[in-house]
């Protein structure tokens, strides 16, 4: 810890020698004046922790010395020394802010030494006092900084805290660039410094500012840098740098001419703001590059998915073009046969017949389409038992199943619940799925089908025992006009996963217990969301 050093002031030479001797044998540096006017001059040159100083002087008085020392130095602690203790010295002593008082001439040593400390105590106590005041606000400039996250914003934000906090008049933002140059940012009131390399004068110095600096016209500083101050109209400037990794910055506070200058205190308020402000600057700058990647992200996406509308119209028109084209080729071929004079009437009848077959396989493959794009609403749900809707449709198609040797095995667990569909459409549902089994078992097979309770809903799966599905149409398997078996126009599935999909269900494509394909319906008990 430093030796406190004390500025006494006495008129009478044998008294500032005995405090001088008493204070460095209690272990104090002690400088000792007999006039006002060469202590008041130290005092603007040097900081010292104590002023002892006596009341009544013949050229200037205690009081106006004291005035004097808290204008150059506010937080210095001040012990007046004097031989008419009256209740109106006191008064106007803890007026003028002192202290402590002690009465000459001392009693013993003892007796000054202890004055000292105490003063010495009150002092730190009240400026440590004054610091806690100061820093509570802090919490609170803190929150609004690193709350804000729009980086404009939160320069207006750091300078007035800057000036707020500071009470000074004038305070700017510097940030290094990319050439090492130190340009402004932000700045309210007097003039800005220069910081750039091709300034002149102290400025062009500054930029090599790499840890706090307190300037004054006063001291401390260089002539030349007094000399700028006064010139901008600045008693006073403070700069603090720092550095993070993607910030680097320069904060700058500056007290116009006529303002007390700064102190340590202030110093470190500034050193304190900065710190917080450049850590609010860099959360700003990466809120500002995430914003600005998940722009560029959902613009990414947004392309994405134009483009890949506009490919899915494309395959469709392009599927849509070959299903309708494909039986028109062939109905106008039969009705140019058919128009031909040399073709016998038996003939004609036959290309007559062919082209009402193509018109029938057209209409049916518009109508699958109609019903890919608008299917039916016009019934309204119900409470439907899948058992029992399984169980119609089954019956419906076991002609059919059994003349091709397709063998149906199906179980229903007790513990099913109904669903809240139509049953019209889920009946077309398991038609359509029933069908794709159906054909892909040219030769027979077996067919399973299982149904059981799955979450908050029915799980159906149709197993059957044909060739699967390549695994490069699995991924298009529900895709309009994609089908693995011969002449089929690949709307069946996509029909029905749009109504299961209707319905709050799904519809997947899922590996079985078999070689042959597995679907799996999922159905919820209460209907769609």
């Amino acid at each position: 810890m430093d030796t406190p050093f004390i500025i006494v002031l006495d008129d009478e030479p044998g008294i500032t020698l005995l405090c001088k001797r008493l204070l460095t044998r209690a272990g104090f540096d002690a400088l000792t004046f007999t006039e006002p006017r060469k202590a008041m001059l130290e005092l603007e040159k040097r900081r010292a922790d104590l002023l002892l100083v006596d009341i009544r002087m013949p050229d200037i008085d205690g009081f106006g010395v004291i005035q004097h020392a808290r204008r150059e130095q506010p937080e210095i602690a001040v012990l007046v020394m004097t031989g008419f203790g009256t209740v109106e010295t006191a008064i106007h002593a803890l007026r003028q802010g002192v202290d402590g008082l002690v009465l000459k001439p001392f009693q013993e040593g003892g007796e000054l030494v202890a004055s000292v400390k105490q003063a010495l105590a009150d002092n730190r106590q009240k400026r440590d006092s004054a610091r806690v005041q100061a820093l509570r606000p802090l919490f609170a400039v803190t929150e609004s900084l690193l709350s804000e996250t729009d980086p404009i914003r939160l320069q207006d934000l750091i300078l007035d805290a800057l000036i707020g906090h500071l009470r000074c008049s004038s305070a700017g933002l510097y940030e290094r660039n990319a050439d090492g140059e130190r340009v402004l940012l932000a700045s309210r009131g007097i003039q800005p410094f220069d910081l750039s390399s091709s300034a002149e004068g102290w400025s062009a110095q500054s930029v090599e500012l790499e840890s706090p600096k307190v300037l004054s016209v006063s001291g401390p500083g260089e002539p030349a840098t007094q000399s700028d101050l006064m010139r901008r109209g600045l008693s006073a400037a403070m700069f603090v740098p720092v550095s993070r990794p993607s910030v680097n910055s320069l904060f700058y506070a500056g007290r116009a001419t006529g303002e007390s200058p700064f102190v340590e205190s202030d110093l470190e308020m500034l050193i304190i703001l900065a710190r917080q402000a450049a850590i609010a600057m860099e959360n700003a700058r990466l809120y500002a590059e995430l914003r600005d990647t998940v722009r560029r992200v959902e613009e990414s996406q947004q392309a994405l998915v134009q483009s890949e509308k506009m490919a899915a119209a494309g395959r469709l028109t392009a599927s849509i073009a070959h299903e309708i084209n494909n039986p028109l080729q062939a109905v106008q071929n039969c009705i140019h046969l058919a128009g031909r004079q040399d073709v016998p009437a038996a003939k004609r009848q036959k290309y007559f017949e062919l082209a009402r077959t193509e018109l029938d396989r057209l209409q049916i493959t518009v109508q699958r389409m109609l019903d890919f794009y608008r299917p039916s609403q016009s019934a309204l749900p119900r409470m439907v038992d899948v058992e029992e809707l399984l169980a119609h449709v089954l019956g419906l198609m076991s002609k059919q199943l059994e003349e091709r040797g397709v063998v149906t095995s199906w179980s229903i667990l007790e513990s099913v619940p109904q669903i809240l569909a139509v049953d019209s459409q889920i009946q077309q549902v398991f038609i359509n799925l029933i069908l794709n089994a159906y054909d892909a078992m040219p030769e027979g097979g077996d067919l399973r089908i299982t149904a059981g309770a799955a979450g908050e809903g029915v799980e159906i799966l149709f197993q059957d025992a044909g060739a699967g599905v390549p695994v490069e149409k699995s991924k298009h398997i529900f895709e309009p006009f994609i089908s693995t078996k011969e002449g089929g126009t690949g709307l069946g599935l996509t029909v029905s996963y749009n109504i299961v999909t209707a319905h709050g269900g799904t519809l997947d494509l899922v590996n079985g217990d078999g070689l042959g394909a597995c679907f799996r319906v999922y159905l919820p008990s209460g209907g769609p969301n």
